[in-house]
């Protein structure tokens, strides 16, 4: 006996999944784009050749002057395919030449390029969807419903590649009018996709913080480590687009950076983030006394004033010396530029002491390129 499933197909149960969600506002929508479009370019063509369609030619200007007549004629339409936020369409597009007979050329619209088959309203929803963190076949799954087709992957990759013009221009942009007073450093590791092979590279970035607080993006550059030169090189490119001496830096406490910081501004106050160093703690000490540490860590870096700051790390270094010398050791090793934030008022400690601002662009940065898996 033969059993009788009525279980649809993945295919098939995909393209009954939205068949009943009939929408009449975004027919009748989608029903107007076409003739509007071609309202839209028939009246630049007007404006083109100064004068409507069957229209003649007007011999003089406003004030009565002569003037050359424009010339210029129309011949027919084409049909062109267009696809936007408002699904696929396809639109008849006047065609005309201008110019003197024997020299014309073929008239081109300004709002419809050639050999445009998106939108830039589209194409911006495709980038801004595969930037969101998927990859570019979820892409095509999850904008097939706006656009009511599918969006290739190729169409994907092509269109991610255009923000690379939009990226050239933002990393080679002008810093001398940024009040900039203080600059936040951090790097990690993402891999890559370079030469057909999965690469582990560092990633460094820059965070200026205005003198109104306000945190902006100075420089995202990928790089083989995060060396000296490394850090050096993405320095003297903000210098030489203007960034000025900041008042204050705030670092991971990686050894090149503070180098290269050291050779660059030595006279600039360098705070070492207060969590990397609870890491390095932690890592210094058997897992039976991290809550110990930890205990004892808070209470000198939370202190209500300098004063308890000094007179607490004292007492740390002092108890951790006899309890676990690698502990005490690993702070010493820090120095003062651990507690450079007591220069400052204590209202502004909390975002001096560590480079979390820094961090949660690497959460989010990682958490975007989880899908694809290895950044392009």
């Amino acid at each position: 006996m033969t059993s009788v499933t009525t279980s649809a197909r993945p295919s098939e149960a995909e393209d009954l999944l939205f068949d009943s969600w009939f929408d009449p506002i975004e027919d009748g929508l989608r029903a107007k784009v076409r003739g509007f479009i071609e309202t839209m370019i028939e009246e630049e063509l007007t404006t083109a050749l100064s004068r409507p369609r069957y229209g003649r030619r007007p011999a003089q200007q406003d004030g009565g002057a002569a003037s050359a007549p424009i010339m210029g004629h129309r011949h027919g339409h084409r049909v062109r395919g267009l696809t936007g936020t408002f699904g696929p369409t396809e639109i008849a597009v006047p065609r005309a030449r201008l110019g003197e007979v024997g020299s014309t050329s073929e008239w081109k619209s300004a709002g419809l390029r050639a050999y445009q088959r998106r939108t830039r309203a589209a194409d911006g929803l495709i980038a801004a969807t595969y930037l969101a963190g998927t990859n570019t076949r979820r892409v095509r799954r999850a904008l097939a419903a706006v656009f009511a087709e599918d969006v290739s992957k190729d169409v994907v990759s092509r269109v991610w590649r255009k923000v690379k013009t939009d990226w050239d221009a933002w990393t080679r942009r002008d810093l001398s009018a940024e009040p900039i007073i203080r600059l936040i450093l951090d790097g990690t590791v993402v891999r890559v996709r370079l030469d057909r092979k999965a690469t582990a590279i560092s990633l460094l970035v820059v965070l200026g913080v205005r003198r109104d607080g306000q945190k902006v993006l100075l420089a995202v550059k990928n790089m083989g480590g995060e060396s000296e030169a490394a850090w050096r090189a993405i320095l003297d490119d903000l210098i030489a687009r203007g960034l000025r001496t900041p008042e204050f830096v705030i670092v991971d406490g990686a050894p090149g950076l503070e180098k290269a910081l050291a050779a660059l501004w030595p006279d600039v106050p360098t705070q070492r983030c207060t969590v990397h160093k609870h890491r390095n703690l932690l890592a210094h000490a058997p897992d039976r006394l991290h809550e110990e540490v930890s205990a004892d860590y808070t209470d000198m870096i939370y202190a209500a004033n300098a004063t308890e700051v000094a007179e607490r790390r004292k007492a740390f270094l002092r108890k951790w010396r006899l309890k676990c010398r690698a502990v005490a050791d690993s702070l010493e090793e820090a120095g003062d530029k651990l507690f450079t934030f007591t220069r400052l008022p204590p209202s502004q400690w909390k975002s001096a002491r560590t480079t979390n601002a820094v961090e949660r662009l690497h959460e989010e940065f990682k958490r975007r390129i989880k899908t694809p898996t290895v950044l392009p």
